[in-house]
């Protein structure tokens, strides 16, 4: 099996930080505009925010995986 080329290893690395960050925003920003549209402050952004940093973990472990076993298959 050939090993990736190092421009590719650097991105995919660099990419693991920014979808935990985005995740994370993309989630609080959900609770927050749902807050106000409802009047529910703080549960629906404290809701959302858990489930954008545990979507972004999930995409972390998955990462890590694919590097483990060395394939490019997506896991679904």
């Amino acid at each position: 099996m050939a090993e990736k080329p190092l421009f590719k290893q650097l991105l995919q690395a660099s990419s693991v930080g920014l979808n935990l960050v985005i995740s994370t925003f993309v989630g609080l920003a959900i609770g927050y505009g749902l807050d106000k549209a409802f009047n529910t402050r703080p549960w629906l952004t404290i809701i959302f925010l858990i489930l954008g940093i545990i979507s972004g973990f999930r995409d972390l472990v998955r990462l890590a995986r694919k590097q483990n076993d060395g394939t490019d298959k997506q896991d679904i």
